[in-house]
């Protein structure tokens, strides 16, 4: 892996350091998409760069660029694997915005209609369903 920069008590970072397990939608040199482990829906997903870039602004460009189009795969993905009637794709930038992990990430979130639109889920999903969707939007990725 590259020499990215990192915060030790950053829980994103302690993901992509292996310290931390993650059901793994997608891994590469420069981002990771893997199962909120706290989700809104069924398929809520998140994007992330390697590196310990706070917000938006912080991001460079092209880690930025990766981020989305990753993204948008993903989104593409959940479309085809959980057939939700939409799909939100947020991104925070600080506190006073809703911004609660401080390193830079994309949620992907499958909505059905007359369902909670709450971006962060309130009771810790059972990992061997996060595993279970992570491996169905892995294939439909493939």
């Amino acid at each position: 892996m590259a020499d990215y920069p990192r915060k030790d008590d950053c829980i994103f970072c302690k993901i992509v350091a292996g310290d931390i397990p993650a059901a793994l939608i997608h891994d590469d040199d420069r981002i990771m998409a893997f199962m909120d482990a706290f989700p809104s829906s069924k398929g809520h997903s998140l994007v992330i760069p390697k590196g310990h870039y706070e917000n938006i602004l912080e991001i460079p460009s092209e880690l930025l660029t990766a981020c989305s189009l990753m993204a948008q795969r993903i989104a593409q993905a959940a479309q085809q694997v959980f057939q939700p009637d939409g799909i939100t794709v947020l991104q925070f930038n600080g506190e006073a915005a809703g911004q609660t992990v401080f390193h830079y990430h994309q949620h992907v979130i499958p909505r059905w209609q007359e369902k909670d639109w709450s971006v962060h889920g309130k009771e810790q999903a059972d990992p061997a369903d996060l595993k279970a969707q992570a491996e169905r939007l892995r294939a439909a990725l493939a």
